[in-house]
């Protein structure tokens, strides 16, 4: 045989027929990536010892043996704004959509713990979110959807608990035992120090309050998710997937020690401990950071705690798609990049999801926004063929070296918390304020100095970008929720609801589970801001430390 016949030239880029390797380059997080992963990324490991296979511990390749073959995610889209009536109509058309379980946004007031009248609140009500100020906002806003029927996720830290009484109180009302709810409480009052800066009270007091929560759903709502830890927010203030990872793992272990000192054992509430990630726009980054959360968490939870039972060691999560990825420029690419984010969740194995509505960037989404948004998660369950097999990236070198990377990143992170003394105390140092603020910075460096290209930002820009229809809430809102306000204030038994409240805190001087008297405050209508403001009253308040 002729042998030219089975030789080529090499071509441009190749040395001898072999590729060459290029210079490594930095992702997204800053981390060097290089130009071709193998085998020897990985050396010295035996990949179905270490990870088995999907619904096997350490859980890398899924919680699940089937995933999505056995039940797809839960399309969850997160949405509220304006009055109660309002958000109840939104949820009524994204049901009617095809979408799963309710997810609620709050109005920043009611993430702050302020009525609507209180001075701070002007301006803000029902802007982004729904405004509820008593139980009745609650009825309103969930008035003709079936609670038995659906699962509610409520996006609340700081107030949660008063949140969760509502619910409850609401639920109890209309007949519905608190046995048959599901849903999820976002509770996660750590992070709001790390990032989002919403907390009443000092970080040990509302460490105490998530723990009350925890310990009242475990022995009456058993199957509700009284904490969902929460890395979207850390994300979103600049964090790296790394930091996202470790600060995020590292909240969930403070409030597991913190449920063991209220005396519960590991396995009585683990497996209702739920996490929230966010789907930034590196992809196979992300599909990396969702597959080694599993394993850090079921290899802590197996040796640091010694949970027995194997649903105590199945990290489950929620992905939202990035918000701080959307651009107002040019905001019909936020399609394509929640699109590709969404599917990162996916691959990864996330159990309920977000996508993101183009119009983001300016303002809570339109109806059309939200149904494209809704449409991008049908689209990829039933077009794409990616539900079709479990872990279909389980093996790639690349991914499993970036798997690694971001476990051993999480790691030392987790030492340098420890040696700070733990969470609460690493928080009130300002570390890993610090350590975002520092990546934040670096990254915004990289799109000024174009050395990170953002589409239609800093390159590929077109004259009349961001021209765009934008949803706009009605400032009589305001006025109509101060009047609503109002009007159960004078409806109610004034006496009643004087007494829950000190009833409330006698409570918590006493040390003892806020629930019941939070349970009995709620039902005599007193406001959020009023039953803030005995938490307050008995725990103080919290001034952050200066970070630099």
């Amino acid at each position: 045989m002729d042998e030219t016949l089975n030789s080529k030239k090499p071509e441009e880029g190749e040395q001898g027929g072999r590729p060459l390797r290029k210079p490594s380059f930095t992702n997204i997080s800053g981390s060097a990536v290089e130009a071709l992963y193998t085998a020897g990324n990985r050396s010295g490991s035996d990949y179905l010892r270490d990870e088995g296979f999907p619904g096997q511990f350490p859980y890398t390749r899924g919680v699940h043996a089937s995933l999505y073959r056995g039940r797809p995610w839960t399309i969850r889209q997160f949405s509220g704004f304006g009055s109660a009536a309002d958000s109840n109509t939104r949820f009524k058309f994204l049901l009617d959509q095809g979408q799963d379980g309710l997810s609620v946004a709050f109005d920043v007031p009611t993430l702050m713990g302020f009525d609507s009248d209180h001075p701070s609140s002007e301006g803000e009500v029902g802007v982004c979110g729904v405004a509820v100020d008593t139980l009745e906002d609650i009825e309103i806003l969930f008035s003709g959807i079936p609670l038995d029927r659906i699962s509610t996720s409520m996006t609340i830290n700081a107030p949660a608990a008063v949140l969760l009484a509502m619910y409850l109180a609401m639920a109890e009302k209309r007949g519905v035992p608190w046995t048959a709810l599901r849903g999820t409480l976002q509770n996660d009052i750590l992070k709001e120090y790390i990032a989002q800066k919403e907390w009443i009270c000092p970080p040990a007091s509302a460490l105490k309050f998530v723990a009350d929560t925890v310990v009242f759903c475990t022995e009456r709502v058993p199957q509700w998710n009284p904490v969902s830890i929460s890395g979207y927010h850390i994300r979103e203030a600049g964090a790296t997937a790394a930091q996202e990872l470790a600060f995020t793992l590292a909240d969930g272990f403070a409030y597991v020690d913190a449920c063991l000192a209220a005396g519960l054992a590991v396995d009585q509430f683990a497996a209702r401990l739920s996490f929230f990630f966010n789907a930034h726009i590196d992809f196979f980054e992300e599909i990396a950071k969702f597959r080694a959360a599993r394993r850090i968490w079921a290899r802590h939870m197996r040796r640091r705690y010694g949970a027995r039972s194997e649903r105590s060691r199945m990290l489950r999560f929620h992905t939202q798609t990035a918000g701080c990825s959307l651009t107002a420029q040019q905001p019909e690419n936020n399609i394509v990049r929640t699109a590709v984010e969404a599917l990162s969740a996916v691959l990864g194995g996330t159990q309920s999801l977000h996508t993101n509505a183009l119009d983001e960037a300016y303002a809570l989404p339109s109806e059309q926004a939200a149904r494209i948004a809704v449409r991008t998660q049908q689209i990829i369950a039933h077009e794409t063929g990616v539900a079709d097999t479990v872990d279909p990236l389980g093996g790639s070198y690349y991914v499993e070296s970036l798997t690694d990377r971001l476990e051993e990143e999480a790691e030392a992170y987790f030492e340098r918390i420890d040696a700070l003394g733990g969470m609460v105390a690493a928080i009130e140092a300002g570390f890993p304020q610090r350590e975002i603020m520092a990546a934040a910075n670096r990254y915004q460096e990289e799109i000024e100095n174009r050395d990170r290209i953002v589409t239609g930002v800093n390159e590929f820009v077109s004259p009349g970008d961001g021209d765009i229809e934008t949803l706009r809430v009605d400032p009589r809102i305001e006025r109509e929720q101060r009047d609503r306000l109002d009007s159960v204030r004078r409806r109610r038994n004034s006496l009643e609801a004087d007494k829950a409240l000190e009833t409330l805190g006698a409570a918590l001087r006493n040390g003892e589970n806020l629930m019941p008297a939070m349970l009995e405050a709620v039902k005599a209508y007193a406001t959020l801001g009023e039953i803030v403001g005995v938490l307050q009253e008995v725990h103080g308040l919290y001034e952050e430390p200066v970070v630099f």
